[in-house]
C-alpha cells in the first residue's frame, strides 16, 4: 500500500500526499483495533501524524527515517511517568511494510503551546518557564545509559569536531550574510564546549525543547499538559538543550532566560549557548535573526547576549 521511500526525492514525492499516505493510516488503524476512529492529519511536523479520534495519535515512520521510529519508542518507554509533565505513553509500535515504521501512542491534552503564547498573560508565562525547566532538568537527570545504544552521537567530541568543520559551510547555504559568516571560525575557537562536570554526566538530550513541542490548558489556569516528540533525542552535554530553550522558549524576552535557569538549577555562559546554536543539527541564523531581537551590534558576542543572556 505505502511505496518504498528512502530519498528525498521519495520523500517528497510521498510523504505529503494523503492520497497515498491516509489509506495506509486508516488500513494501520484497523489492524490496531481502531477501525472507523476518525483521522485527522497534524498539518506540522516532517513525519506523517494522525490524531485518532480523541485519545490516541499515530505516527508514521518512512523507511529513512524508520531509525527515529525506534528512537522514539524506546525514549517514551524510557521516560514514562518520570517527569513532571506528560509525556505519550506507547501503545504499540513496530514495522508497516516497504520499510516504513509506526508507534500508536496516547494523545496528550491541551493545546500546542507555541500557538498559545501570545494569549497568554506574563505572569502565566512566567510560571510556564518555571515548569519547563523544571521538566528538562527532570529529563537531564535521569540515565540515559539504557538507551545508549539507539541514541548518538556516541563520541560527543567527535560529534563536534563535524559539526564545527561544517559550521560556516552550513549557515552560508541558509543565506546567512558574510559579516556573520567571517565572525564564526573565530567565535567557536575562543568558547569552550562540553565543560568537565557535563562530561562526568551526559545527559538524555530532548535537541529541540520548544514551544512548538509541549501542550497547555487554557481551560486549567494554563497548565503545562505534556512535552513530546523525541525523535531526535540524543545523549551530550546538557547545554546543548538550551539552544531551544532560548530560541523557541524565553525568545530574548527579559527575565525569562534567568527565570529558567534558576528554575533549572543552573546557568550556562550566553556565548557557549550561542555556540552550540552554530553546532545545532538544525542550526539556521538566518531564521533567527529574522524572529528573535537583534543585538544592539552585529556582532556574535552581543547575539548571544541578546538571546542567551539572563
Amino acid at each position: 500500500m505505502l511505496p518504498e521511500v528512502n530519498t528525498d526525492e521519495e520523500w517528497d514525492r510521498v510523504v505529503g500526499d494523503e492520497t497515498v499516505v491516509r489509506p495506509a493510516a486508516e488500513d494501520l488503524c484497523a489492524r490496531l483495533g481502531l477501525a472507523g476512529e476518525p483521522l485527522t492529519r497534524y498539518p506540522e511536523g516532517s513525519q506523517p501524524v494522525y490524531a485518532v479520534g480523541e485519545e490516541h495519535v499515530l505516527k508514521l515512520f518512512p523507511g529513512a527515517a524508520a531509525q527515529d521510529g525506534i528512537t522514539e519508542a524506546r525514549v517514551l518507554s524510557h521516560i514514562e511517568g518520570r517527569l513532571p509533565v506528560p509525556t505519550p505513553r506507547v501503545h504499540g509500535s513496530g514495522t508497516y511494510e516497504s520499510g516504513w515504521r509506526y508507534i500508536l501512542m496516547s494523545r496528550l491534552p491541551g493545546e500546542d503551546l507555541a500557538a498559545a503564547w501570545p494569549r497568554i498573560p506574563r505572569a502565566d508565562r512566567e510560571r510556564i518557564v518555571t515548569d519547563t525547566a523544571e521538566t528538562l532538568a527532570a529529563l537531564h537527570a535521569l540515565d540515559p545509559g539504557p538507551l545508549a545504544d539507539v541514541l548518538g552521537p556516541g563520541d560527543w567530541d567527535a560529534f563536534l569536531a563535524g559539526q564545527r568543520a561544517g559550521a560556516v559551510d552550513r549557515q552560508r547555504e541558509r543565506g546567512l550574510a558574510e559579516h556573520w559568516l567571517v565572525q564564526i571560525p573565530g567565535f567557536l575557537d575562543a568558547v569552550p564546549l562540553f565543560e568537565a562536570e557535563n562530561r562526568r554526566q551526559p545527559a538524555l538530550l530532548h535537541t529541540e525543547f520548544m514551544l512548538q513541542h509541549l501542550t497547555v490548558d487554557a481551560d486549567d489556569g494554563w497548565r503545562l499538559t505534556g512535552l513530546l516528540d523525541f525523535e531526535p533525542a540524543m545523549i551530550g552535554d546538557p547545554a546543548y538543550d538550551f539552544v531551544g530553550v532560548g530560541l523557541f522558549v524565553t525568545r530574548g524576552e527579559p527575565g525569562l532566560m534567568d527565570r529558567f535557569a534558576k528554575a533549572y538549577g543552573r546557568s550556562f555562559d550566553p556565548r557557549q549557548l550561542l555556540a552550540y546554536t552554530l553546532l545545532h543539527v538544525y542550526s539556521s541564523l538566518p531564521r533567527y535573526l529574522r524572529e528573535l531581537p537583534a543585538p544592539p551590534e552585529p556582532t556574535l558576542d552581543a547575539l548571544a547576549e541578546a538571546w542567551f543572556g539572563r
